[in-house]
C-alpha cells in the first residue's frame, strides 16, 4: 500500500479509503469483519463511515458493525485513522426533533458523543460535515469543534459536499478565530464521467490544503464494466448506472471508455481508481466493496500505471472542464 499526508496535516492516509456505506444494509456484520480485515492487511489503514449509514430504522448501524470490530482487539482502532460524519437526521422515522441534524453547537455535541458509543472509541481521527448547513454561522460551528477537539473527543475536521466558496468562507474564519486548523479535507463526487469538482472545488481544497477524498469513483457502477459484463451475462448494471445507460449518448460513451481498455488490456473499474490517483490534490478514491473479492479488484488499482497514452485517451472520452476559472470565464 502507498501512503500520503491528508492535506497539509502530519497524518499519514493510504492512498485507497475503505468506505463502509454497504456495511448493514448490503453486507452482514461478519462480512462486514471480513473486509475490514482484509482492509488493514493490505495496508488500508484510513476507514470512512458517517452517522446516518445503516439508513432508515437502521441508522446508526454502521458505525455500531465498525464498533465491534473494534472491540475484538487486535490492535484494530489504533492502526486505523477513522472518519465519520455529522448532519443527517437521525431519527428512524425522519421527523427529526428540532436541534436533532444538521451543525448546530448543539447538535454537533450530541451527534460526536452518540457516534462515539456506537463506534466504540474515545475519539475520532477526521470528523467531518456532512453537508452544507445554510443556517449555522461558522463562527458557532468552529466553536463547538474547539470544544471537542480540547476535550480529545476529535482531532481532525473535514467538509463533504461543499462548495468551492464554503471551503473558502469555512477556513477564513477558521484563520480569523486563531487557533483553529480549520478543514483538512473534502470529500466530493469526483470521477471520470463526473469531472465538476475540478471547476472549483479541487482548486478551492488545493489552496486551502485539504486532502481531497473522492466518494463514487466508479460512478455507481458505471465505470466498472457494464456493458462487458451485460454482454458476458453477469451482473447487469441497476440503480444510477442502469439509468445512466439509457440514455444512448452515454450508453456509447461507457462503450468507447470499455472498447479503449480493452485495446489497453486493462480492467475498466481499477483504472478508474488509478486515474483518480493521478488526479492534483487527491488523497484517494474511498472504495465500499461488499465483498472481499471486490476489494483485491481495488488494491491492485494503487499499483497500476496507466500509459500517457490511456491517459489522452481516457481524457477524450471524457473530457474535463479545463484549467479554472479559464473553463467557465471565457
Amino acid at each position: 500500500m502507498k501512503y500520503t499526508q491528508l492535506g497539509r496535516t502530519g497524518l499519514k492516509v493510504s492512498r485507497l479509503v475503505l468506505g463502509t456505506m454497504n456495511f448493514g444494509p448490503q453486507t452482514d456484520e461478519a462480512g462486514s469483519h471480513a473486509i475490514m480485515d482484509a482492509a488493514l492487511d493490505a495496508g488500508i489503514n484510513f476507514f470512512d463511515t458517517a452517522n446516518v449509514y445503516g439508513w432508515g430504522e437502521n441508522k446508526g448501524r454502521t458505525e455500531e458493525i465498525i464498533g465491534n470490530w473494534f472491540a475484538k482487539g487486535g490492535d484494530r482502532r489504533d492502526k486505523v485513522v477513522l472518519a465519520t460524519k455529522v448532519y443527517g437526521n437521525m431519527a428512524a422515522d425522519g421527523d427529526a426533533w428540532p436541534n436533532h441534524d444538521k451543525l448546530s453547537a448543539l447538535n454537533i455535541r450530541r451527534a460526536v458523543d452518540a457516534s462515539l458509543k456506537r463506534l466504540q472509541t474515545d475519539h475520532i481521527d477526521v470528523y467531518q460535515f456532512h453537508h452544507v448547513d445554510r443556517r449555522t454561522p461558522f463562527e458557532e460551528i468552529w466553536q463547538a469543534i474547539d470544544v471537542l477537539v480540547q476535550q480529545g473527543k476529535i482531532l481532525y475536521v473535514g467538509s463533504s459536499n461543499f462548495p468551492g466558496y464554503k471551503i473558502a468562507q469555512a477556513n477564513e474564519i477558521a484563520a480569523r478565530r486563531g487557533g483553529t486548523i480549520g478543514l483538512v479535507s473534502e470529500q466530493c463526487l469526483y470521477n471520470l464521467a463526473e469531472r465538476r469538482a475540478e471547476m472549483e472545488v479541487i482548486p478551492a481544497a488545493q489552496e486551502y490544503g485539504l486532502g481531497v477524498i473522492p466518494w463514487s469513483p466508479l460512478h455507481g457502477g458505471l465505470l466498472a464494466g457494464v456493458i462487458k459484463k451485460e454482454v458476458q451475462g453477469g451482473r447487469r448494471a441497476s440503480g444510477r448506472a442502469a439509468d445512466s445507460l439509457a440514455n444512448t449518448t452515454i450508453r456509447a460513451q461507457i462503450q468507447s471508455y470499455e472498447d479503449l481498455l480493452d485495446k489497453h488490456g486493462v480492467e475498466p473499474g481499477e483504472a478508474a481508481l488509478a486515474w483518480l490517483l493521478t488526479r492534483p490534490g487527491v488523497t484517494g478514491p474511498i472504495v465500499g466493496p461488499r465483498t472481499p473479492q471486490q476489494l483485491e479488484s481495488a488494491l491492485r488499482a494503487v499499483e497500476l500505471e496507466l500509459s500517457e497514452e490511456l491517459l489522452a485517451g481516457l481524457d477524450e472520452v471524457f473530457p474535463g472542464p479545463g484549467p479554472s476559472p479559464e473553463a467557465f470565464a471565457w
